[in-house]
């Protein structure tokens, strides 16, 4: 720590820019997601900002070479939009007297995409970073700090730390070794039973006079984004939730970011009727490193008409499509959702990383922590049982 200068600032817009992203292009694994442009539209729209419960910190590492390593950090007053759940952890300490809040996240807002967490040059600067915010959390007295959705090597770098970790699982999409050749091609890797549901739920969206279309990146015009919101913003109050993200959020994006974007737009009767948006990380992206995959991930949706098996069209089927004409390498499904796998998304195990302040409770998390990853395990296994695909596509995926 004695060779690094340590800087906290407590606005992420006030980070330079291309300082940040320069950092997160030497990263194993970038996302899109850790832009400086989309953490900067988060906090600008009002999204994830300290009204919203989203305080960000941004603690910097450097040394005469420059930037060596940074993050942000979100002290918080609630646990949502996390997609890691720790309630029961919170209840807890309620139970006993205690203060759960404020707490602090390592975490994109909203976003469960696994990625780099720790920006750093280095592993001796990526440790570097894991226990200056130890102690930063330690000098703020938060209950706790938590690295949510990280790459192997922020964990790594966290547990040496002396963090705990916890496992979940997602479901993601694969279309390597060998390359789908078409939908066609993709529903024929499936055992029957799936093969013939998906073309089940894919007839009646059709039967119903639904149609797709998709644009992507600047072809998506203000009058598309302005429909997008109206079908997200009523899904979401449909729910008795208002969405996590406002209209000006998206704005920024399709003026900062309009390459990692896909829309596909859904009619009826030659009438809009529903929409989802899909995030991309290209191949060529000015973030990817040389031979990284392209993946699209899947994010939001919404309808203002109701239509059976439609989600499932909108939100999997139209993007796994696409991602095959355009040789996409993965989808990422994003947090939860077993019912993916009937859809080929198979599961995969995502990691965070936790320490606790109070001694008492960081033992007995760690307890729980231990069975949990037993039933995790287990989990796993059962969803090995039941994977979707042809024997022999089983032996060739990676």
């Amino acid at each position: 720590m004695a060779d690094y200068v340590t800087r906290t600032q407590d606005a992420f817009s006030a980070v330079d820019p291309a300082e940040w992203d320069r950092l997160l292009a030497q990263q194993p694994a970038p996302s899109p997601f850790m832009r400086h442009a989309y953490l900067s539209a988060l906090e600008r729209s009002g999204s994830a900002n300290p009204a919203t419960g989203w305080a960000p910190t941004v603690l910097s590492l450097s040394d005469a070479q420059g930037l060596a390593a940074a993050c942000v950090c979100y002290v918080k007053d609630h646990s949502y939009g996390e997609y890691v759940f720790d309630w029961a952890w919170a209840r807890a300490y309620h139970e006993h007297g205690l203060n759960y809040y404020p707490k602090a996240v390592v975490a994109v807002p909203f976003t469960p995409v696994p990625g780099t967490r720790l920006l750093a040059r280095d592993t001796t600067a990526r440790a570097a970073l894991a226990r200056a915010l130890q102690d930063w959390a330690q000098r703020q007295k938060l209950s706790s700090l938590h690295l949510l959705f990280g790459a192997d090597e922020d964990i790594e770098a966290a547990r040496q730390a002396g963090w705990m970790m916890r496992q979940t699982v997602q479901f993601h999409w694969s279309n390597a070794t060998p390359a789908y050749r078409s939908f066609d091609d993709f529903l024929g890797s499936l055992q029957q039973e799936k093969r013939k549901k998906i073309r089940q739920e894919r007839r009646k969206v059709q039967e119903a006079g639904v149609g797709f279309e998709w644009r992507q990146g600047r072809d998506i015009t203000p009058d598309d984004w302005d429909f997008f919101y109206r079908c997200y913003e009523r899904t979401y109050l449909g729910h008795g939730n208002a969405p996590y993200l406002g209209r000006d959020f998206f704005a920024r994006m399709a003026q900062a970011m309009p390459a990692h974007w896909l829309m596909f737009i859904a009619r009826r009767e030659g009438r809009r009727m529903a929409s989802s948006l899909i995030g991309l990380n290209p191949g060529d992206s000015d973030i990817a490193l040389p031979g990284a995959q392209a993946v699209a991930y899947g994010r939001y949706w919404g309808a203002l008409e109701r239509v059976d098996c439609l989600h499932f069209e909108a939100c999997y089927y139209q993007p796994l499509e696409w991602c095959i004409a355009q040789g996409y390498e993965r989808f990422e499904g994003g947090a939860q959702g077993e019912h993916k796998m009937a859809r080929a998304l198979l599961p995969v195990q995502t990691c965070s990383a936790h320490w606790l302040a109070h001694p008492a409770f960081a033992d007995a998390v760690a307890r729980f922590l231990d069975r949990e990853t037993q039933d995790v395990d287990a989990y796993l296994r059962h969803l090995a049982s039941r994977n979707p695909l042809k024997s022999a596509r089983i032996e060739q995926a990676p």
